[in-house]
């Protein structure tokens, strides 16, 4: 009888033990992405982030996961892309992002072409992506335009990837003069704009390979800063900031510009809009140098916009 009860008070014992551990796994599960705190995205307003994404797939197959990873962490609306060199890569990316579509060019040298990843199902509606100015020495790589509406609003993302390299001054008399053609590719790209897309909400991002605060004899987009009224740096502040809020570490330097044309500056201006540069090293254990091996030597720059 001692035996039976014995047995008895062990099974209740193991019952209750076991009741209080499934009580504790009832608790909702925590998000496994790492890149979960660097959100950006909200439900009511347009993000486009710029990323340089060196020379994609970096680090292989580590790095289509940590890029699948950080785009869905961010959430932003339109990530637009420069280096993707390989196409297969790219699209095991856009596979393993329900909710995004993705498009990436294929004519740029070396295969660094330029890339969007972009939200379906919500606010916004992609109609076309096309490239521009395809007989321009200026732009090696031919810009990448998205086209369509966000909440039934116009707007069109330009995506670019300018000349890299230099001496930090501008010479007229070459032609092929690295500060020269981005000289060149900023005048022509602003002509494209005020041709094809007069009086639009236009967002011009990219590595655009230099400064905004270059003296204005040097600057490759004096033109842009020289025209107030019609466009606007929305990153200019960062440009002008401390070295610790710059997109380009390794140098540092900032080198990813956000532009906006006037028809935005209302939505730029508005409570809530923000432009930062998103230290997604801080979400490696082993902090910039992990960052920098799986992923790029460039960091994400975003906008936020109430359009």
């Amino acid at each position: 009888m001692r035996h039976n009860m014995l047995w008895v008070f062990l099974l209740l014992v193991t019952a209750l033990v076991a009741g209080c551990g499934t009580t504790d796994k009832s608790t909702a599960p925590q998000d496994t992405n790492p890149f979960a705190p660097a959100r950006v995205g909200t439900d009511s307003t347009l993000e486009v982030v710029t990323w340089n994404v060196e020379n994609f797939p970096k680090n292989g197959q580590t790095t289509v996961t940590d890029l699948a990873e950080a785009v869905e962490g961010l959430d932003a609306d339109i990530v637009a892309m420069q280096e993707i060199e390989s196409i297969l890569d790219f699209r095991a990316v856009d596979a393993a992002l329900p909710g995004y579509e993705g498009y990436r060019a294929s004519s740029a040298y070396a295969d660094l072409n330029l890339a969007f990843l972009y939200k379906t199902g919500g606010k916004l509606n992609v109609e076309s992506i096309y490239e521009i100015l395809t007989d321009e020495d200026a732009l090696p790589r031919h810009p990448l335009v998205l086209q369509g509406t966000f909440g039934e609003v116009p707007v069109a993302v330009i995506n670019n990837h300018y000349k890299c390299c230099g001496d930090n001054h501008l010479d007229p008399g070459d032609p092929w003069d690295e500060e020269t053609r981005r000289l060149r590719a900023s005048q022509v790209l602003q002509g494209w704009i005020e041709d094809n897309l007069p009086g639009m909400r236009v967002i011009v991002v990219g590595d655009f390979n230099d400064e905004l605060t270059d003296p204005a004899a040097d600057n490759v987009f004096q033109n842009f800063l020289d025209d107030p009224v019609h466009y606007r740096f929305a990153d200019m502040a960062i440009a002008e900031g401390p070295s610790d809020g710059w997109s380009y570490p390794a140098w540092p330097s900032h080198l990813d510009h956000i532009l906006v044309t006037s028809a935005l500056f209302p939505a730029l201006e508005a409570a809530g809009s923000e432009t930062r540069v998103v230290r997604l090293y801080d979400y490696f254990s082993s902090g910039w140098s992990a960052y920098d091996k799986n992923l790029s030597d460039h960091l994400p720059v975003f906008v936020r916009l109430h359009p």
